[in-house]
């Protein structure tokens, strides 16, 4: 809980900066509200919700279509509406590595801004929040389902028959170029020998596709120049590919290179309510997670409640997917405690001292925790400090008291020379992790004390 509040914590930091506003919606929805929103998968995965008025309700899958529900609800919000959400959403899926039925999205979304500048906010936001997260090589992936409709003109095939061709692209990552070919004309059986229906493109049309496709370069500006010279002769192509070369334009421009963003053709994400830019970032060193970050422009989806066509674009985290990837390559926080300081309770008779510590690093923003549990000895106290890894542990007696100091230790340091040292004389002669520090110096000598802890290596 420590290492996911930290993530939530640096996104909402990252999503601030950029000016975005929070926003709460409840968790179960009219589930008309819920109906027709999004394509079928997520529309099986819907659970449903009973109530004593027997009306039909259902659990939120996604923070998109309640926020589309908000803008419609409430016209007098500003515009653009720039808001981030992070809340718990459920679907009826099956569990897998990195997939939950319940599980946490972090949003941010632009509504009523048409503007290419809106698109590219999001990637740069994107890739900030995974550069602030320390995930390692990342890339964002983008392109654009104006692309998608180009290829059915270039190819020939009609607006019905590429539902069904898009769901097919969908799969390229999975099943490789040749079994999305096999597919997309009279189809295959798999090795499990279950049949693969077919799509029942001609071999010309799949032969189109197929170059579309096969345009890829580690240069966006080059695909670019690919994609104008494929559609030349479609007199509609030039406005699109304008708009998709004017935001990785803007990414350069912004220092967001062909390192960290690519223009990549095969996405076909999310087409049930994607009208424009769509995009999605993966772990380069943990790519069996799938995407951690996706989203993009979604004009059409607050008209279906209000009737009026209102432009938004926005990109959804997956937070419980991307911290078991962090964890899988060992970038989690492992952090057990709040607290840096534990104050240990040697004497009762000195109890409003222990207090009056305890307040004193508190107020001086020093996570502090006096020991309030069931064990009398200094031993078990130091084992509980132990158990939650509290860097630092304060001990004070009456001889302390008298002498106007406190003895503190470091329990990582005296962990490990104990380790070093071969026999308990020798430890209690030594004392490893063990110093005093003047008792009106106290918030100053822990700051110094923790200040250490955080610099060493490994810390």
């Amino acid at each position: 809980m420590l290492a996911r509040q930290s993530m939530i914590d640096t996104i909402r930091h990252v999503y601030e900066l950029y000016g975005f506003v929070p926003l709460s919606t409840p968790a179960i929805e009219f589930l008309d509200v819920l109906s027709g929103s999004a394509g079928q998968e997520a529309q099986q995965s819907i659970f449903r919700v009973s109530n004593p008025e027997e009306e039909a309700l259902g659990l939120r899958f996604d923070l998109t279509v309640p926020l589309a529900r908000v803008i419609a609800q409430y016209r007098d919000l500003p515009r653009p509406f720039r808001r981030y959400q992070v809340s718990p959403v459920w679907r009826a899926d099956k569990p897998d590595k990195g997939r939950f039925r319940e599980f946490t999205q972090f949003d941010l979304d632009s509504v009523g801004t048409e503007t290419e500048v809106a698109d590219t906010e999001i990637m740069a936001g994107m890739c900030d929040t995974l550069s602030a997260l320390d995930v390692g090589r990342y890339l964002v992936r983008f392109s654009s389902r104006a692309m998608l409709n180009l290829l059915l003109d270039f190819s020939g095939i009609s607006a019905k028959q590429g539902v069904d061709v898009f769901r097919v692209l969908d799969k390229l990552d999975k099943v490789g170029l040749d079994k999305v070919s096999r597919e997309l004309m009279n189809g295959y059986k798999d090795e499990s020998g279950d049949t693969i229906r077919g799509v029942g493109l001609a071999a010309d049309q799949v032969d189109r596709i197929k170059r579309f496709l096969e345009i890829k370069n580690d240069n966006r500006r080059e695909v670019v120049t690919q994609l104008r010279a494929l559609f030349a002769n479609l007199d509609h192509a030039a406005a699109q590919i304008d708009t998709v070369e004017r935001i990785s334009n803007h990414l350069y421009a912004l220092g967001y290179d062909d390192d960290r963003v690519s223009l990549d053709l095969s996405i076909a994400r999310g087409l049930a309510y994607y009208t424009g830019p769509v995009f999605e970032a993966i772990l380069l060193d943990a790519p069996q997670f799938g995407s951690v970050f996706g989203g993009g422009r979604y004009d059409d989806l607050v008209m279906r409640f209000l009737g009026e066509k209102i432009p938004a674009v926005g990109a959804s985290m997956g937070v419980d997917r991307l911290l078991a990837a962090l964890a899988h390559l060992g970038r989690v926080d492992s952090r057990k405690a709040t607290a840096r300081v534990l104050i240990t309770n040697m004497d009762k008779s000195l109890t409003d001292d222990y207090l009056q510590m305890t307040w004193e690093l508190r107020r001086a923003g020093i996570p502090t925790e006096f020991y309030i549990g069931m064990a009398k000895r200094l031993g078990k106290q130091l084992e509980y400090a132990d158990q939650y890894e509290i860097p630092l542990a304060i001990l004070c007696g009456s001889n302390e008291k008298a002498k106007g100091e406190v003895t503190v230790k470091n329990m990582a340091a005296g962990r490990a020379k104990a380790g070093a040292l071969n026999d308990r004389s020798a430890w209690l002669a030594e004392r490893p992790g063990q110093t005093t520090i003047s008792r009106d110096k106290l918030v100053d000598g822990i700051r110094e004390l923790l200040a250490e802890i955080e610099s060493a290596p490994n810390a």
